[in-house]
């Protein structure tokens, strides 16, 4: 059987691997003094620029560059106003007109809690007994305004008389043919 021989400390470098160690590290120095002297070219460019347009009248001289947490600040208040525009949209007129249209005398809607964004609603109800929400479930799904009506939990009130049944539906909205 042949000897194994396992070598736990490394070997010496050689000359060479520090040599090439040393070239990289110059390397990298040159290109960041490189970069550095980039950088404040073109900013002084640029400064250029800006003065050339407030002489020529291009831009106004109270005009001040925006830093980038005014732009942040800028993307967040347009993001917060497209939200709302989008839930503005949605036809909520149909969506209650639907809920309402459905026969209401086992079943009564505790809350109505729509995601414009998502094209969700949650609905909470309670009906008589187990059969009413059955029913209710299903004429939702057969409406043409929700679709993936999901039944997401529901609850025998066995302290109260006729023992009720609250619950807790999802929906997709729908609007037209297509999702928004």
């Amino acid at each position: 059987m042949r000897r194994l021989d396992l070598e736990f400390q490394p070997r010496q470098s050689s000359l060479l691997a520090w040599a090439l160690l040393a070239l990289g590290g110059a390397v990298v120095a040159v290109l960041v003094l490189a970069q550095q002297q980039l950088v404040s070219e073109q900013l002084g460019l640029e400064a250029r620029v800006h003065a050339l347009e407030l002489k020529l009248g291009r831009r106004p001289a109270t005009a001040a560059a925006q830093s980038s947490a005014v732009l942040r600040e800028q993307a967040e208040r347009l993001a917060q106003m497209r939200n709302v525009s989008q839930q503005l949209q949605r036809p909520w007129q149909q969506l209650f007109a639907m809920l309402e249209a459905q026969p209401q005398d086992d079943v009564a809607l505790l809350s109505l809690t729509p995601d414009a964004r998502k094209g969700q609603v949650r609905i909470s109800a309670e009906a008589r007994n187990l059969e009413a929400m059955l029913q209710y479930h299903q004429r939702l799904e057969r409406s043409e305004e929700l679709s993936d009506v999901s039944l997401l939990n529901h609850e025998v009130l066995a302290g109260q008389p006729e023992h009720p049944v609250r619950f807790n539906l999802t929906a997709t909205w729908e609007t037209g043919h297509a999702r928004p």
